[in-house]
């Protein structure tokens, strides 16, 4: 059994900025050169989740509108009174997508679907720098 550990790391805008990060866990799978085994993509703090989806134009502003929907920007958030950083929205969006993913790794490649990519969603209220962390572990 191996285990490779690396880091992609993002310049984000904020407020349910969607990137396809699919091509930079590729990267890494073949540097890694495991074959068969298991993909983790996990994405430490508390305001931006990874998932999978059909990443075109119109699904991320879908997202966008479904996430509004989800937890509102514009209500107030307890979380806002403690920090006073009234992003207490983003934390609920986070909360209801998840920090990781998990995916099977099978002759080399990722399974996901044909329209299925990998995307870091960054629900916080200000542009970051962020750093997603990928875990293979195979053979």
């Amino acid at each position: 059994m191996v285990i490779f550990n690396s880091e992609i790391h993002l310049s984000t805008e904020g407020w349910t900025d969607t990137r396809d990060i699919t091509p930079q866990v590729r990267e890494q799978i073949k540097t890694s050169k495991i074959q068969n085994g298991l993909v983790t993509v996990f994405v430490p703090g508390s305001t931006a989740s990874v998932t999978t989806m059909e990443f075109e134009p119109n699904l991320v502003k879908d997202l966008k509108e479904t996430a509004e929907r989800w937890a509102p920007s514009d209500k107030r958030y307890h979380h806002d009174a403690t920090w006073g950083d009234d992003n207490g929205f983003a934390h609920m969006r986070h909360l209801l997508m998840g920090p990781s993913l998990t995916v099977p790794l099978h002759k080399g490649k990722l399974t996901l679907g044909t329209w299925q990519q990998i995307v870091f969603v960054d629900f916080d209220n200000r542009p970051r720098d962020r750093s997603v962390f990928v875990h293979i572990l195979g053979e």
